[in-house]
């Protein structure tokens, strides 16, 4: 079924059954003159922040996904699974992309069965990547041997050597939250088929980890937990205080996005996507205890004697300071949220929106207590 125009607005279109031949889809819903945009697995976390940055830009989007949620008003929909992608190519097809923005690629196989579907169609696809691929990942992880990485981490930086990049039990947690994340999850292969088709050109944006507002993660409830339940120290162990890792607020995140999917010289291009400068995470929690005017005490452990709930495996010495450099020069990409600014937001959406399951093990008190009472001893 298609949607109709109201007052200058789409309402959404569902296609559930293959278009019949001859229909033009493009031009019954959309001016001639705007610029197509598909994004796959474009209804979640950070896609619909994509789609609505696009629709600012004046493109016409559709978004192909599950069909758990409705999508955005002003955008069409085609329904189908990520897995199953081959099925819809139809539909997916009679919407003529210019560029089609994979949000949600998980392996090889499946890059070869997007760009098979959209050659010869589109002129760009664009696939978000994650910074997961260098390296330095896998150091942390002991899955790659050798002297730690050079930082800060950018585009040219080493890939892993060895694929799929985490523990099956990870795995089955993760796909738990990101249902489209397959057994043979890996971006490294995916992005070598995108960046290397002969026809059809690529762009890829690697990603750090992003918070926000509808954060499936929930990356700031341990802290604000804490701060919550007034606690008067917050422990860390030594490793884990002084790592850095790359982040990025879901709104800039997608502005990143966006702006690659219609600048034409990102063509052939690898893009970091993170925040500058890149935090501990003992300067991440203050930047968020602050914010909620929190006075009491970080304390930092040598990791055997932190409690055990709180301990992380991994070398800890590789960190993950990652550049965004190329992206902000060569297309002049800026945050449009300030980082102070995106922290408030996120511990308001937080707040009001507190994880459905909580791991009582993760915040074992007394535990903390004891661990804190024998270091001031």
């Amino acid at each position: 079924m298609f949607g109709s125009c109201r007052d200058g607005r789409l309402s959404p279109v569902h296609i559930e059954l293959p278009v019949p031949m001859g229909v033009d889809y493009g031009r019954f819903l959309f001016n001639v003159s705007d610029m197509r945009t598909l994004l796959i697995g474009g209804n979640g976390f950070i896609g619909r922040l994509v789609a609505a940055e696009l629709r600012r830009k004046a493109h016409a989007i559709a978004v192909f996904h599950r069909g758990s949620a409705p999508a955005p008003d002003g955008v069409a929909e085609i329904l189908g699974n990520r897995n199953q992608l081959a099925a819809s190519t139809p539909e997916l097809r009679l919407f003529a992309p210019d560029v089609v923005i994979d949000m949600v690629v998980s392996s090889g196989l499946q890059a070869e069965e997007l760009m098979n579907i959209f050659r010869g169609v589109a002129r760009r696809v664009v696939m978000v990547s994650s910074m997961d691929v260098y390296r330095a990942v896998g150091i942390l992880h002991g899955t790659e041997s050798g002297p730690l990485q050079e930082l800060p981490l950018t585009e040219e930086s080493e890939l892993r050597t060895n694929l799929h990049p985490y523990p099956s039990a990870d795995m089955e947690f993760v796909r738990k939250i990101f249902p489209w994340v397959t057994d043979d999850y890996d971006k490294i292969p995916a992005e070598s088929v995108v960046m290397n088709d002969r026809e059809l050109p690529g762009t890829v944006l690697r990603l750090p980890m992003v918070y926000g507002p509808g954060d499936p993660l929930h990356r700031f409830h341990p802290i604000l937990k804490r701060v919550t339940d007034e606690r008067r120290h917050i422990v860390l162990p030594e490793t884990l205080a002084a790592w850095r890792s790359p982040r990025g607020y879901v709104e800039n995140v997608a502005a990143a996005i966006a702006l690659t999917a219609t600048a034409e010289r990102a063509a052939g291009r690898i893009y970091n996507v993170c925040e500058e400068p890149t935090f501990s995470e003992l300067e991440w929690a203050r930047q968020i205890s602050g914010e909620m005017k929190w006075d009491g005490e970080f304390v930092v452990l040598p990791a055997e004697r932190t409690p055990r709930h709180l301990r992380k495996t991994g070398n800890a010495t590789q960190h993950w300071t990652a550049s965004s450099t190329r992206i902000r020069q060569e297309l002049g990409y800026k945050e449009p949220v300030e980082i102070a600014e995106a922290i408030r937001r996120t511990i308001q959406w937080e707040r009001e929106n507190p994880p459905a399951i909580v791991a009582e093990t993760q915040f074992d008190y007394a535990a903390e207590d004891e661990a804190v009472a024998g270091y001031n001893r």
